[in-house]
């Protein structure tokens, strides 16, 4: 088997923001040959598959990167050190108001690994009850529960495109089938 790791030789801080750091790093590659990759720093997210009587919850909410609206899963990203379960049930309650009893972790998804370290654990609310929606400032979102088979319908149609919520919709629909 070939060796397919490559060696960081020095991280290029760019920009450290808020959201994320950019880097150009000088790297080797695995024959020793060297490289520069560019990385997205980010700290992650949880995002919340919720299913209440065979309807998904989904935010509509516009994303200035797309200049568009967009349907996703309760989602949110995580505050340096958090627990990704705790984040999600934050998540879930702010966005919709929904409270879950339990989290069940379905999958980490790996959303861009050509050049970020995000990683997005992906959960399935239960035992779900009604609390008091509490957006963050400046956020701005319609909540929709949509029926199981039109959000397939949306999908097939080109309607939501986020990754998170078409693999956690996908994963979902495998596993009860």
């Amino acid at each position: 088997m070939m060796e397919l790791k490559e060696k960081t030789v020095r991280k290029n801080y760019i920009y450290r923001g808020k959201i994320l750091n950019l880097r150009c790093d000088d790297a080797l590659l695995p024959d020793g040959n060297p490289c520069q990759r560019e990385i997205v720093e980010h700290s992650g997210g949880a995002a919340v598959l919720c299913i209440v009587e065979e309807k998904v919850a989904l935010v509509k909410q516009y994303r200035y990167a797309y200049g568009e609206e967009i349907y996703e899963i309760p989602a949110g990203k995580l505050e340096k050190g958090e627990d990704p379960v705790k984040a999600a049930i934050r998540e879930l309650s702010e966005e919709t108001g929904l409270l879950a009893e339990k989290m069940n972790h379905l999958f980490t998804l790996y959303p861009s690994p050509g050049y970020t370290d995000e990683k997005i654990y992906i959960y399935k609310a239960e035992g779900i009850r009604q609390g008091k929606e509490h957006l963050d400032e400046g956020e701005f979102l319609n909540v929709e529960l949509i029926p199981l088979s039109q959000a397939y319908g949306m999908i097939d149609r080109g309607e939501i495109r986020d990754a998170k919520t078409v693999a956690a919709l996908f994963y979902f629909r495998n596993r009860i089938q």
